[in-house]
Order: C-alpha cells, then sequence, then structure tokens
C-alpha cells in the first residue's frame, strides 16, 4: 500500500478569475481532515468552467495516483455547467447511487436540489464524485454519501481510507 492521495478541483470560472475566493474547495478539505484519519497527500486544483480542461485535470489527477477525486461547482443546468459531462468522459464506470442519494438528502433542504445533476463513478483505482457549488451544499452532499466512499475505494482497489463514519460490511467467519 501506497500513500493515499487526494485531489479536489474547484471549478469556477469566478475563483479561477480571482473575482472571490473558493470557499468550495476549502470546506471540501475541512470535512476531509475531520473525516480521513489516516495521512494523505492532497491535490487541489482551482480551475474555470471549461469541459477540456475539466476532463485534462481529473485524468492529470488519476495519473497522480488519487484514489479520490472530489469536484465542486458546475453541476447545475446553466449553459456553462458541464462537470458531470466532463466527468463521464474520464470515467470507466457510473455509479448512479451517489447523484440520487446526494439529490434526495438535499431536497430535504432545498426544493432546488433537484437541478443538481452530479455524478459518481470509477476510472481504474480512481473514484470519482461531483459536488454542488455552495460549501452547506457540499457538507450536506458529503453527509449524506461519505459512508460509502472509502468502500467504494476498498472495492476498486485504491488506497485505504479511515474513517470513523465509514461504513464497510462485517467480513463473514
Amino acid at each position: 500500500m501506497g500513500q493515499l492521495k487526494i485531489g479536489v478541483v474547484t471549478i469556477s470560472d469566478r475563483a479561477s478569475q480571482g473575482v472571490y475566493q473558493d470557499k468550495s474547495g476549502k470546506e471540501i478539505i475541512k470535512f476531509l481532515e475531520e473525516e480521513v484519519k489516516n495521512p494523505f497527500q492532497l491535490f487541489y486544483r482551482l480551475i474555470p468552467d471549461e469541459k477540456e480542461e475539466i476532463v485534462a485535470t481529473l485524468r492529470e489527477l488519476v495519473a497522480e495516483g488519487c484514489s479520490l477525486i472530489l469536484t465542486t461547482g458546475g453541476t447545475g443546468p446553466a449553459p456553462r455547467d458541464v462537470t458531470p459531462e466532463a466527468t463521464r468522459e474520464v470515467i470507466e464506470r457510473e455509479i448512479p447511487g451517489f447523484g440520487e442519494a446526494m439529490r434526495a438528502y438535499s431536497l430535504q433542504f432545498v426544493p432546488t436540489a433537484i437541478l443538481a445533476r452530479g455524478i459518481g463513478g470509477t476510472i481504474g483505482k480512481t473514484f470519482i464524485l461531483n459536488l454542488p457549488g455552495s460549501p452547506k451544499a457540499i457538507r450536506e452532499n458529503l453527509e449524506a454519501v461519505w459512508r460509502a466512499i472509502p468502500y467504494t475505494i476498498d472495492l476498486i482497489g485504491g488506497e485505504y481510507i479511515d474513517s470513523p463514519s465509514a461504513f464497510r460490511p462485517k467480513k463473514k467467519k
């Protein structure tokens, strides 16, 4: 086993231009620092809503050996929101339950959660998950699906994530 590597990608035209600070990426990092108990190397990227750049960034992080890549932004219905399309170009297998669970959970808080188009999927030993752009929604979405993420990475052969809230089935004797 090597070192756990995690990618965090903020996808925002305005944040990448310095119009405002990236609070969303910081929220993901804060969540990871709370939940991941083993040491990990963080790969952080802040890029504009450009499909080709998203695809290239995701492929770069997969090549770096990231077991987990979390994106934020670009998941709504606006014309420049292309994160799910870019992610589909990179992943080999989509796991629809992640997007479904995040939307269902978020609907408890806001009716516009139905507009979210984030997806989750795998390529090799990497799991990629698209999160919304708002820090509050990021926390809610991660709370909805985090328990399943470490085991998903176990199943695809990624690096182990030690997390107190992770669910792993009991081994049969």
